[in-house]
């Protein structure tokens, strides 16, 4: 690489800079005998092959922007993996293939690539997937904050799997697999630089593994979401409105880390609202409520699953607080905080 150890705009011309770049920084660290061929379009005919009789495809896609890039618990590289297998995770599937497009601000420093493509490396192996194609642009300096990283990703779903954001019945439960907020708020305080006594990490990881554990102990699931912009309370009014149902949660049950709590309340956001990023949202038949909990707390990533709420006749999503009364909880409006993932 460059001696300047920083990305110029001719690592994106396509000229020997460029292929440098793919070669020695990123094949290098992604390598696998798809991508290696650097072809125009990867042959992932083998995900077909192997599909039996009822399964299907799902396919996903997302960009990140999160600022800072490198946070407690995670990265931009971490996130745009986590982000995208668990999109597909959320209806079912297994994640097999990835793509990843870079689009890199000139005067980005090297290492810092070299971090965020390491950290791709190692939640792609954790995630068990593959990145079978890619494209890296290079753009002026200011205004995109460095980097700026799209995912597509493509997973199989097993036949006999059917859920789906409009799916939810009265009777349904509602269960998390654990804290909420807890990414949004790593962010914030990262970005604000608040001195606390002990970090907040976010919660970004992959779901794979404890998505199939929910499906195997049950297979009738009606939705699973994961909460991420907006949260657990926006999340929920999605899932009610696309399902013509009312969602009525139980403040006391919500799962909540106190430091995540303390931070809300000092600078007065909700947590409800709070984003995550290795969280899901499962409603599913109240006969199969105890299953579904305890297949995700033999999860180390549901270890502070609980029952949060149950589905009924009607609209909407209500909170049933702590004193006993209740409060419609409405879909977010604006943004609590910016480039959060």
């Amino acid at each position: 690489m460059d001696e300047s150890g920083k990305i110029k705009l001719a690592h994106g011309s396509g000229g020997a800079l460029m292929h440098e770049l793919i070669s020695e920084l990123i094949v290098a660290r992604l390598s696998n005998p798809i991508l290696s061929r650097l072809d125009d379009a990867a042959d992932i005919s083998d995900i077909i092959a192997s599909a039996g009789e009822g399964d299907r495809l799902a396919f996903t896609t997302d960009s990140y922007v999160v600022q800072p890039l490198f946070f407690p618990g995670g990265d931009i590289g971490k996130l745009s993996v986590c982000g995208t297998v668990n999109d597909l995770a959320m209806k079912g599937a297994r994640p097999a293939y990835l793509t990843l497009g870079l689009v890199l601000e000139e005067g980005l420093p090297v290492d810092d690539l070299v971090r965020i493509l390491d950290s791709i490396a190692r939640t792609c192996d954790a995630a068990g997937v593959s990145v079978a194609a890619g494209d890296t642009k290079v753009v002026e300096r200011g205004g995109i904050g460095g980097v700026i990283i799209n995912t597509a990703g493509i997973g199989l779903i097993a036949a006999g799997t059917n859920v789906s954001g409009d799916r939810a019945r009265p009777g349904d439960t509602v269960i998390i697999s654990g804290t909420i907020g807890d990414h949004e708020t790593a962010i914030l305080v990262a970005r604000e630089g608040l001195r606390l006594e002990q970090i907040i990490e976010s919660d970004c990881a992959p779901l794979g593994g404890i998505t199939a554990a929910v499906l195997s102990a049950c297979p009738d699931v009606h939705v699973m979401r994961d909460p991420t912009r907006g949260g657990l309370g926006t999340t929920l009014n999605e899932i009610a409105s696309r399902s013509g149902v009312r969602i009525t949660i139980d403040e006391s049950a919500l799962p909540l880390d106190q430091r995540v709590r303390s931070v809300c309340d000092i600078l007065g956001f909700d947590p409800i609202y709070m984003a995550n990023e290795g969280k899901m949202i499962v409603v599913a038949p109240a006969s199969s409520s105890d299953a579904v909990l305890d297949a995700m707390k033999s999860d180390p990533l549901g270890r502070n699953a609980a029952v949060i709420g149950a589905v009924s006749e009607g609209g909407g999503v209500r909170l049933r607080t702590v004193i006993g009364g209740e409060r419609p909880v409405v879909m977010l409006e604006g943004v609590q905080l910016p480039r959060i993932c």
